[in-house]
Order: structure tokens, then C-alpha cells, then sequence
């Protein structure tokens, strides 16, 4: 009866590993790109969804050119946004995050 439990204990903490880098994994890609997408349709003209990526010099010009064009150039976030939430999480990750493509 105890060998039985030292397998049952071994295999749920196997499990609740494996979980648990599930949902690391998912919270660090999906996350980002869902919330850089949301962020870049509504507030894109602030170039919050580039801060979230970790791109500063790019969310800088993007606040600069929004003040500079009074808001109009906010259409590059909302474009933007729209593209973050239609790529797969693979290439959502692949393309903004390790290849580190700062605009569209």
C-alpha cells in the first residue's frame, strides 16, 4: 500500500510540474501578445504596446509623432494592434519577441 502511494505522490508532483510550465509558458507569450494587442487598438497612439514589448526608442517616437500629427498618427498602433491579435502565438513570439521586429 505505501509503494502505491510513493507512485501516485511521484506522479501528481510530475503533474503539477508539468502544469505549472504550462501555464508559465502560456502567461509569458500569450499574455504579451494579447495585452500588446488590446493596448495597441485602444491607446495606440501612446505607444503603450510598444513599452510592453520592451521597444522604449519606438514607443518614444510613436508618442512624439502623435503629438506631432494631433492623435492621426495613432492609426499605426490600432493597425498594429489588430495584426499583434491576428498572428498565431508561435509567431507572435518568433516575430516580436525573439525577432525583435519593432514596427508592423
Amino acid at each position: 500500500m505505501s509503494e502505491e502511494n510513493k507512485d501516485f505522490n511521484t506522479e501528481a508532483k510530475e503533474t503539477a510540474n508539468e502544469f505549472s510550465e504550462g501555464l508559465n509558458n502560456m502567461a509569458n507569450n500569450e499574455n504579451k501578445k494579447m495585452l500588446a494587442g488590446i493596448l495597441g487598438i485602444l491607446f495606440g497612439y501612446l505607444g503603450i504596446h510598444k513599452f510592453i514589448l520592451g521597444y522604449q526608442k519606438e514607443g518614444i517616437i510613436q508618442i512624439i509623432a502623435s503629438v506631432v500629427t494631433c492623435g492621426a498618427a495613432g492609426i499605426i498602433g490600432f493597425i498594429e494592434g489588430i495584426i499583434y491579435l491576428l498572428k498565431s502565438d508561435e509567431e507572435f513570439y518568433n516575430t516580436y519577441q525573439v525577432g525583435r521586429k519593432p514596427w508592423f
